[in-house]
């Protein structure tokens, strides 16, 4: 696959299975229903071990406009290849959370809260604090680009084997930081969902929450530049 289209491929495969995931906790009459945030975790981990995997060969799996961004700000790739994987996540993003939708349609449908059926697609806030959030995001998103950006370095290159390493970063973050915001630490992955929860025909939907959603895109690019500046003063 060329870069563009393992960058698309990735993100709608991690999109599929994340939001899949948090459908089967939130929805009514799931059968996993109500099981709770550790099988949220698990899922979105594994979600991006699928992705890693799938994805690595072909542009090296960024996945993440937060992690691309950190990669350009090192001179690891041109404003070009940035700019289109931007691309290519936020369309692979919308489109897995379409897809997710499609499989889960039924249960939307006999879904009365639409704070559920949001939460599906996008993140919020457990108690609204627009700066701390904004924090948690880059700190959550830190963790996760400084942790990727000492595993792609030569002498740690696993190939496709690093899917394993990022998904239990990822399944790390969510379970020790994901408390306070729902660890977006992926703008492709709040946005691009966000923007089909708009636009599908979702039953008894509210409001896709737009005041909030320029927290989950900055708060992680901040945190990727801020992990792209340590790693650069430790190398």
């Amino acid at each position: 696959m060329s870069p563009f289209i393992s960058e698309l491929v990735g993100t709608a495969l991690i999109l599929l299975m994340g939001v899949s995931v948090v459908a089967n906790v939130s929805l009514s009459r799931t059968y996993g229903n109500n099981s709770g945030l550790i099988v949220i975790a698990f899922g979105w981990s594994i979600a991006v071990f699928i992705g890693v995997f799938v994805a690595a060969a072909g542009s090296g799996a960024h996945l993440n406009p937060a992690v691309t961004i950190a990669f350009w700000s090192l001179g690891k790739i041109s404003t070009e290849t940035a700019g289109n994987y931007i691309l290519a996540q936020l369309l692979g993003a919308m489109a897995g959370a379409t897809l997710a939708w499609l499989a889960y349609r039924d249960h939307y449908n006999a879904t009365q809260d639409g704070n559920s059926k949001l939460g599906t697609f996008c993140t919020s806030p457990a108690i609204s604090n627009p700066i701390f959030n904004l924090i948690t995001e880059a700190i959550g998103t830190f963790v996760l680009v400084f942790a990727v950006l000492n595993m792609t370095e030569p002498e740690h290159k696993l190939g496709t084997l690093n899917a394993l390493p990022v998904a239990l970063v990822v399944l790390g973050i969510g379970l020790c930081l994901g408390g306070p915001t729902g660890y977006a630490i992926n703008p492709a992955r709040d946005l691009g969902p966000r923007i089909m929860h708009a636009l599908l025909p979702i039953t008894d939907k509210r409001d896709s929450n737009w005041g909030y959603a320029w927290i989950p895109v900055l708060g992680p690019i901040l945190g990727g530049l801020l992990a792209a500046e340590v790693h650069s003063l430790l190398n």
